[in-house]
């Protein structure tokens, strides 16, 4: 699905965030009315085929059923609100306001450059590090690390951002973000990501020994589930971490990097029924 700041209808977005969720996950339009409060299982089809048309209440609604937060909340009201309108001259205050989000949360989409990218926390780190550190050197930016990195690898990873596009270097030197969040797409993730998925989770590992209880946050829990409440589980995991990426992207005056890591995955095989007590 691609990021909701390039839709200019919602009713083809509703329609594509369910085939999204249905292609990943048990999912149907019932399943999908449940979420959004709604008695009828065909109401959010006939929205998602243009055949119907949300109101102000069924739109806060949505909100809730799509984990929207943030910027992400903002532009789909002012979408509904503009696809709702009677005329261009209602419709033009909602154009602006969409316009205006999605040129300040515009999301970069990478799939040449993923694997290098994503390959470890260096550039990810590095891409945030180098505009809130105006006309610090490569050897300060590493002194701020707090796991261990180079000046010449500070200075490869902003030659790369720089030249891939993810960083832009201005005449006195200091850098800024070309856009706001990276993602990856679907086939360009899959190889890129798992590199520095594993080195999160070593690091995240380590967190435990090396920072105070105060300073990094971890917790688990052991589950018992079904396939049905393993999607339903899955499906918040992803809402919840849309809203933290909305919450940081929107935090003015950030003074730290942190890194959240999300797992869920099995500790036993599947039971067979008559396994089952």
């Amino acid at each position: 699905m691609k990021p909701i700041i390039e839709y200019k209808d919602y009713h083809p977005l509703i329609k594509d965030f369910y085939e999204d969720q249905k292609r990943t996950s048990y999912f149907s339009w019932r399943e999908f009315a449940k979420l959004a409060g709604f008695s009828s299982p065909t109401y959010l089809r006939l929205v998602s085929e243009g055949k119907s048309n949300l109101s102000r209440v069924s739109m806060n609604r949505m909100i809730s059923a799509m984990g929207l937060a943030g910027f992400e909340a903002n532009y789909f009201i002012a979408l509904v609100n503009f696809c709702n309108a009677k005329d261009d001259e209602a419709k033009k205050p909602y154009w602006k306001e969409m316009r205006q989000i999605a040129l300040e949360f515009k999301v970069r989409v990478v799939d040449k450059e993923a694997v290098e990218y994503f390959d470890g926390w260096k550039n990810q780190v590095v891409r945030e590090l180098a505009p809130m550190m105006s006309g610090a050197t490569p050897g300060q930016m590493a002194k701020t690390c707090c796991n261990e990195i180079s000046a010449a690898e500070v200075s490869k990873s902003l030659e790369f951002l720089t030249k891939a596009g993810f960083l832009k270097k201005s005449a006195d030197g200091s850098y800024r973000q070309t856009e706001k969040n990276v993602t990856a797409s679907k086939e360009g993730m899959a190889y890129a990501v798992h590199s520095m998925q594993r080195q999160m989770l070593r690091l995240a590992s380590e967190s435990i020994e090396r920072f105070e209880p105060q300073e990094r946050s971890v917790s688990s829990v052991t589950l018992t589930v079904n396939r049905e409440c393993y999607e339903r589980i899955a499906q918040e995991i992803d809402a919840f971490r849309k809203k933290i990426a909305a919450m940081a992207s929107e935090t003015e005056d950030a003074d730290q990097i942190y890194h959240l890591n999300m797992q869920l995955f099995p500790l036993t095989w599947k039971l067979k029924k008559d396994e089952v007590a």
